[in-house]
């Protein structure tokens, strides 16, 4: 919808109406989705990038767009610009669909869309930003013959030499535009949310629950008492936590255009285009400094075990979660690597029980979370898009290997619980027998849940959500807790 009441004072249905394409008619940047895509491909081709813009950024989209296509059907449009756009078409008025994309992205978008009759974009020679746009619609129409959509400082130029600016979007210079008298304001239909609650669910603080894991050494060493040992482990937990949603960030880059295909993911900020990709980019490595500055205040191992986790991390992103059992064992791995990075951040001792009951029970968990990714994919046809190496057909041994781990893990407490360590430790280890029917009851819920289709995505936001499970790790927590208050 437009907010001004005199705006149809000022459209002639006979002037052509020009649209931008980036930040406009769709929420993301056509250069950057394509950029992802290429880095997602092979992330040397960063070295490409880097060869192809000392050439020009005319040559630098020219070149990319000959290696990678993001898909036009599911880009995150502006629905308030393409409801006001189609409005327009009906009424029997031209468009034309202007931008400094790759004429061959833009083609692709006005065949998708249907509503354009021309496309005016760039090639190898002309990035058609700016002065070269507006001169370009002026050759057409000429000065004052067209009115213009556009959202950002680059448009002022076109808005210039258009007889009537639409404004999309809330860029300062475009806001600024505004004061003139032949702008208007093209606003959504339905109110934005807030942008904090945009950015907790970009970097998914909600995850930060996890490194909850640095805790458990302590915990077991009994160390929690002392004064230093809980600030070197929250200073341990938020460097961990930046780079972590650092990573998130990255991932949701890099998977920007497979999660427009996922029932759930679709929704993520980056793919629903609430986030631009240059902004994730941006927060995404200040992140990652921030969380490696502060792990610089604890021990030199800590910083190290922070690193192998984002090296690992990056991996996963970029290749491991795209191999067969590999990207399973992974994430079990990345779990473990939390226990560790606890035990080095008070230089500590970590319990080989412990690092195997992490990687048995979390790896249950990541067979989960591919057991529910695959029944609730899309058609078969298009799941080979999603990257991932299973088909319908491991259903069966996903299951079978998830439940199996998850029993494994009960197998190792319960070991664990009758060692020499535990009696040396606790006067009454009969007590932390309680813990193993908890776990048992976790992992048998979370697999029927997980057959039944009623699991979330991501089992370990389940057990953070869900009541029951969350009563069975308090327990588990206070059986753990007094055990060694009694011992003490």
């Amino acid at each position: 919808m437009v907010t001004n009441s005199k705006i149809d004072d000022q459209i002639s249905l006979d002037r052509p109406l020009c649209v931008d394409l980036d930040g406009t008619l769709i929420k993301t940047d056509m250069l950057y989705e394509a950029v992802v895509l290429l880095v997602r491909q092979n992330p040397l081709n960063l070295l490409l990038l880097v060869f192809w813009l000392f050439k020009g950024k005319a040559f630098l989209k020219a070149r990319i767009a000959e290696k990678v296509m993001p898909s036009a059907d599911k880009l995150p449009y502006n629905q308030a610009v393409l409801d006001w756009l189609n409005d327009q078409k009906e009424r029997g008025r031209s468009l034309i669909l202007a931008t400094a994309s790759h004429k061959s992205y833009a083609t692709a978008v006005a065949k998708h869309l249907g509503l354009f009759e021309q496309v005016e974009a760039s090639c190898e020679t002309t990035n058609l930003s700016s002065t070269r746009k507006a001169d370009r619609l002026i050759e057409s129409f000429g000065e004052g013959g067209f009115d213009y959509v556009g959202n950002s400082k680059d448009d002022v130029k076109v808005w210039d030499k258009a007889r009537t600016a639409f404004i999309v979007g809330k860029e300062r210079a475009a806001q600024l535009y505004l004061q003139n008298d032949n702008a208007f304001q093209i606003v959504e239909t339905e109110p934005a949310r807030p942008r904090w609650k945009v950015w907790a669910k970009a970097i998914r603080i909600h995850q930060w629950l996890k490194n909850s894991l640095l805790f458990v050494p302590a915990i077991l060493a009994s160390q929690y008492f002392e004064f230093s040992t809980f600030v070197n482990l929250a200073i341990a937990f938020l460097s961990f936590g930046l780079c972590a949603s650092s990573v998130y960030l990255l991932n949701d880059m890099v998977d920007v255009e497979v999660d427009r295909r996922h029932p759930t993911k679709k929704n993520r900020p980056l793919a629903s285009g609430d986030i631009g990709i240059l902004q994730a980019g941006c927060v995404s490595l200040g992140m990652l400094v921030a969380g490696l500055a502060l792990s610089l205040a604890l021990p030199a191992l800590f910083t190290l075990v922070l690193l192998l986790y984002f090296i690992i991390t990056c991996a996963y992103s970029f290749v491991l979660k795209r191999l067969l059992l590999l990207d399973v064992l992974t994430l079990a791995g990345l779990f473990t690597i939390r226990v560790i990075a606890g035990a080095t951040a008070v230089e500590g001792q970590v319990s080989t029980w412990l690092l195997a009951f992490c990687m048995f029970f979390f790896l249950s968990l990541a067979l989960v979370k591919r057991f529910v990714e695959i029944t609730t994919a899309e058609a078969e046809v298009n799941r080979a898009k999603t990257g991932r190496g299973y088909q319908t057909v491991d259903l069966e041994t996903l299951g079978q290997g998830g439940v199996a781990s998850g029993f494994a893990a009960v197998v190792v407490l319960a070991l664990f619980i009758d060692s020499p360590e535990v009696a040396e430790t606790y006067k009454y280890p009969q007590m932390i027998w309680l813990v193993c029917p908890l776990v048992l009851y976790i992992v048998f819920r979370i697999w029927i849940l997980a057959r039944r289709k009623e699991m979330h995505d991501d089992p370990v936001v389940f057990l953070i959500t869900d009541w029951r499970s969350q009563i069975m790790i308090v327990a588990g927590a206070v059986i753990m807790l007094t055990s060694q208050l009694l011992s003490s």
